[in-house]
């Protein structure tokens, strides 16, 4: 899909969008952590460790969608 040209896209957005796309990522680093953490040998509660797994990839999908949106309207995606 081509890239629209920055029109009507005000600053205040482009960083709102910016910050959820951070925290969409960074909870994704937080469930695919508990999800290891519950996956460990001492641990091994394996539905536990499927669930945060599953939400991870759900907020990495939230996230990638973000930035397609971003970069749809011609704004920057700070990371």
């Amino acid at each position: 899909m081509s890239s629209q040209v920055r029109q009507n896209y005000h600053p205040d957005c482009e960083a709102a969008i910016s910050r959820q796309i951070n925290l969409e990522h960074y909870l994704s680093y937080v469930y695919l952590c508990m999800s290891f953490y519950f996956d460990q040998d001492d641990i091994a509660l394996k539905n536990f460790t499927k669930f945060f797994l599953e939400q991870s990839h759900e907020e990495r999908e939230h996230a990638e969608k973000f930035m397609k949106l971003q970069n749809q309207r011609g704004g920057c995606i700070l990371l």
